[in-house]
């Protein structure tokens, strides 16, 4: 306790902080990479104006409730305040779009990773750069928004995404973590920045616009894990925690996307590893040892944060429909006269999946909240479906929606490791789902054919990522990789729980992928007919 506390007394910790898509959580890191405090805000995305999107007030508001939450969790264990700290990094969910004129001013809403409304822009940028430019891209938002001559394009002076922009408002400095950039625009694998020829390719589509700016003009520089990117001022100091008690000058890491901030929290940035990060959205990230022989709709083409190259199968869909049937589950229990505790709610219902039918006994679902690129589908309806023949019970019914929450990003690794033999030796998995031990990671094992690992920090996620990554900035030795330090100071003695696939799971997912894939027609009738 003695040395946590002086390490927190003389700034030798490091903050992360991370906004996902349903929670904004901070944490600390003490000088063995280990997280000793930590503190969370709950937030929704809103549907205004068909976009999904988070207000500036709100993004402001939870990154300053989640701070002094941290703060109070400091004060409570160890009795001293926090003031000051080794390097601070911030990391959020990727793409979308936010535009920013010369004064700084957010031109329109923010318009989220969730939206696919993208279809035209992307379907052209693809085929323009023979390279896939996903929906959710903020390139594509940007050319949509041109395609559809919106008032604002001739106004922008700066694009950025979530954690681009509270970098630019906490130092001063417009620039991104290449991991990030990569999910704005494409990278230059050599340069570890955006694409020259590309960036040409597009100015050159766009000439006939008259636009009085070219792309480069408006894009944040991009860095790599374990550069500086700027120093908390005295303004961004305030705008963090409006208390005061926190000091400027503090260095920040280059902010990341939660992809990456997911592999390096998964020990997941060497080749040959893969990661899996599932919450609101799920992704598999495969660092690839070699390009890929063809374009492919379904796969984003991203970095490390230290540049290298990474295949991602993304689903924009994973856990809000399961989280919402076990709601429903809690407000029968409350109706009931009976309180129960969600993490043993949770618990006990994600146990019920491992007493299910192989297959989920012929049950389907689909958790489709909103659209999912993977199958193309603009918007969604979650749907249950059951025909007479299924073995309706509860064990199967829990299967089932784990089984879908992996059902889109099975579609992307079907295509990576079947079309294009990407060899994987396992694959970690990370975020809340994992929690409750064996079920999540089996089911996920049975689905891709793959050892799983997860790691006792599995719950911890991108937050403490990001934060490694601030301790690598400011604690690496000379020529010392962000691979070798997570190896030999961070995971070193990390326990580790491995599952390797089990032939009937194996054999049970690929039965409810085939009717995943049928009953695609059942889903997009109720998309057309339910409003």
């Amino acid at each position: 306790m003695s040395d946590v506390k002086n390490a927190i007394q003389s700034g030798k910790t490091v903050i992360g902080i991370e906004l996902g898509s349903t929670r904004i959580k901070a944490v600390l890191i003490g000088e063995d990479n280990a997280p000793i405090a930590s503190g969370s805000h709950d937030w929704e995305n809103s549907f205004e104006n068909n976009v999904w999107t988070y207000s500036v007030d709100d993004i402001w508001k939870g990154l300053q409730d989640s701070y002094q939450k941290l703060a109070k969790d400091v004060k409570e264990q160890y009795g001293v305040p926090l003031q000051s700290v080794g390097a601070i990094g911030f990391s959020a969910m990727m793409h979308g779009y936010l535009a920013f004129d010369k004064d700084g001013g957010l031109l329109v809403p923010f318009r989220t990773w969730r939206n696919n409304f993208t279809e035209q822009a992307s379907n052209e940028l693809t085929e323009l750069f023979n390279y896939n430019i996903p929906q959710r891209w903020s390139i594509a938002h940007l050319y949509q928004a041109i395609l559809n001559q919106e008032e604002h394009i001739a106004s922008i002076s700066c694009q950025t995404t979530l954690a681009g922009y509270i970098q630019w408002k906490l130092t001063g400095k417009k620039v991104l973590g290449v991991g990030e950039a990569s999910g704005v625009f494409p990278i230059d694998l050599d340069t570890k920045s955006f694409n020259q020829t590309m960036i040409g390719q597009f100015n050159e589509l766009i000439e006939s616009k008259n636009l009085p700016w070219k792309l480069e003009d408006i894009l944040p520089d991009v860095l790599v894990a374990g550069d500086n990117a700027g120093e908390l001022t005295e303004e961004g100091a305030k705008l963090l925690d409006p208390t005061g008690e926190l000091k400027a000058g503090i260095p920040l890491c280059p902010p990341e996307g939660d992809a990456g901030t997911g592999m390096v929290a998964t020990n997941s940035v060497a080749k040959r590893t893969g990661n899996v990060s599932a919450g609101t959205s799920a992704f598999a990230m495969v660092v690839l040892e070699k390009d890929l022989s063809k374009v492919h709709p379904e796969i984003d083409l991203v970095t490390t944060p230290t540049g290298n190259l990474v295949a991602m199968a993304h689903s924009n869909n994973c856990s809000s429909d399961l989280n919402a049937w076990v709601g429903l589950f809690e407000e029968f229990s409350k109706s009931m006269g009976i309180e129960v505790d969600k993490d043993k709610l949770y618990e006990t219902l994600f146990k019920q999946a491992l007493q299910g039918d192989a297959d989920a006994g012929g049950l389907l679902s689909y958790g489709y909240l909103s659209g999912e690129h993977m199958t193309h589908f603009e918007e969604g309806r979650p749907l249950f479906v059951r025909s007479s023949e299924s073995n309706f019970n509860l064990a199967n019914f829990m299967r089932v929606h784990l089984f879908t929450a992996f059902g889109a990003m099975k579609i992307g690794m079907d295509i990576l490791m079947k079309e294009e033999k990407v060899k994987l030796d396992e694959v970690l998995g990370h975020g809340g789902i994992f929690k409750t031990e064996g079920v999540a990671q089996g089911i996920l094992a049975g689905a891709f054919n793959v050892p799983v690992s997860v790691m006792e920090t599995a719950g911890e996620g991108g937050a403490w990522g990001i934060a490694l990554l601030g301790s690598y900035m400011i604690n690496k030795t000379e020529n010392e990789t962000l691979d070798e330090y997570l190896n030999e100071k961070v995971f070193a003695n990390q326990a580790v729980k491995t599952m390797d696939p089990d032939p009937k799971d194996v054999a049970g997912f690929e039965k409810f992928m085939e009717s995943y894939k049928k009953g695609l027609s059942i889903e997009r009738a109720a998309v057309e007919n339910l409003n």
